[in-house]
């Protein structure tokens, strides 16, 4: 019998065809994706509530899109107390966490009076996808929600699919109302973020959309994006664990079993020096994945997408971690914090084996929506920044324009940019002349052509 995950040696191509995954040809879900752009663009929420229905929802009015505060109200008396208890805990944490990213406007005046800055201001209007149908994921509400509300965001409009008898999930819509989110719709797919993109009737259009879904949403976000900014494009989820002989195999093989469960295309990847430990995992995911809910997925996830890989040592597994830049590494090391100054990629690092992923997801603070794909690379998870816009100050005064003004005019006729050279010189012109402005400018040698 096959094992569910299989062992490799470092010199094995495997974490390249893993890192494969995401190249796969979308060509046709593109084109449908562009079809349906093209139908909310065009008719709105009419084409919101037909697609809905085309594609396995409720059968919606446009005045059934937005949730109604009935609605929220009934859902409380939906959810269990712990469950309310735990949300407003998580909700503390990650509040915490984010209010420390909080950045200034900042204003600087150099010696010469000219007075330089920056303008933070936060985005007017965001809009955030959380996936829904079948699903709860009260966590991703959080995530998205409260680093906008730190940021300073005015409106935050939800979008989430509708399960087929057009109710919203309870613990999404309590979620949404316990960090002060009323603006819920009943809308998934690529059609959410079309109305969020072009704005409807119903559902006016927003300035950036955030959140994870499947790939009809990933390609509906990628083909608006110019429209409105957005986040990233999530990709299938993965951890790649780094563990030395101190790692407890049960930990080790519990960590990859969460991650697996995910979908059939999430991965889950340990690399270990110690062939012992390599084994011991092996056996304790084939003991452990019996026992879980979503066997199916897990072994296809597994089989596909899993490895455990030997490596020389641990010096080379953060190599290959590097290369592979996951959207969650942990460290099950001896001295975990030892080895932090070798990770160069990753969206989150989870340090020791007391830090399973699972924490990050729901608890401990920081975003869980985080780069995939290999895409921690250049992006960063999802945070405060993220809602903010900055604009630059520049205020000169006379004597700080006559400062530097020759140098300027210098720039643009190297370029042949004649007229901003004039924009500059017809003011050099007019500074005082006890200060050799004009002199100043009379001596200099100007390009034109």
């Amino acid at each position: 019998m096959e094992p569910l995950i299989k062992i490799f040696e470092a010199d094995e191509p495997v974490l390249e065809k893993i890192l494969r995954r995401k190249a796969l040809d979308q060509s046709a879900t593109a084109a449908v994706v562009a079809e349906v752009l093209s139908a909310v663009r065009g008719d709105g929420d009419a084409a919101v509530c037909a697609l809905t229905a085309r594609f396995g929802g409720p059968e919606l009015r446009p005045d059934q899109l937005r949730v109604n505060d009935e609605e929220i109200k009934a859902a409380y008396g939906l959810v269990e107390e712990n469950f309310l208890s735990s949300l407003r805990l998580a909700i503390k944490n990650i509040t915490a966490y984010h209010q420390k990213q909080q950045a200034n406007s900042w204003f600087k005046t150099d010696e010469n009076g000219a007075i330089l800055g920056q303008l933070v201001r936060p985005l007017r209007r965001v809009g955030i996808y959380v996936p829904g149908g079948k699903a709860s994921y009260p966590s991703s509400v959080l995530m998205n929600a409260i680093p906008a509300k730190v940021a300073g965001v005015r409106e935050i409009a939800m979008v989430s699919p509708p399960a087929s008898d057009g109710s919203m999930n309870p613990y999404t819509l309590v979620a949404a109302a316990e960090v002060g989110i009323s603006e819920i719709y009943k809308a998934g797919g690529a059609q959410a973020v079309a109305a969020l993109a072009y704005g409807t009737a119903s559902i006016p259009r927003v300035d950036k959309i955030t959140g994870p879904g499947n790939i009809y949403v990933t390609l509906a976000k990628q083909q608006v994006y110019g429209q409105v900014d957005i986040d990233m494009l999530a990709g299938p989820s993965e951890v790649l664990i780094i563990a030395d002989e101190t790692a407890d195999p049960g930990y080790v093989a519990a960590d990859l079993l969460s991650q697996a469960e995910h979908d059939e295309r999430a991965s889950a990847i340990l690399l270990t020096p110690s062939r012992e430990l390599a084994g011991k995992v092996q056996e304790q995911v084939a003991g452990q994945a019996g026992r879980l809910g979503r066997y199916e997925i897990i072994t296809h996830s597994l089989a596909d997408y899993g490895a455990i890989v030997i490596t020389g040592d641990i010096d080379q597994a953060f190599d290959l971690a590097n290369q592979a830049a996951p959207e969650h590494l942990e460290l099950m090391l001896a001295e975990p914090f030892r080895w932090l100054f070798k990770v160069e990629n990753a969206g989150a690092v989870f340090m020791g084996h007391y830090s399973p992923e699972p924490v990050g997801d729901y608890l401990a603070g920081p975003n869980h929506i985080l780069p995939t794909g290999g895409t921690a690379r250049f992006y960063s998870p999802l945070g405060v920044d993220a809602f903010l816009k900055r604009t630059s100050l520049i205020a000169y005064n006379e004597p700080a324009l006559e400062q530097v003004g020759a140098d300027v005019i210098n720039l643009a006729g190297v370029e042949g940019l004649s007229a901003h050279a004039n924009a500059v010189r017809i003011r050099m012109k007019n500074c005082s002349k006890e200060r050799g402005g004009f002199k100043q400018l009379q001596n200099t040698k100007l390009r034109e052509d």
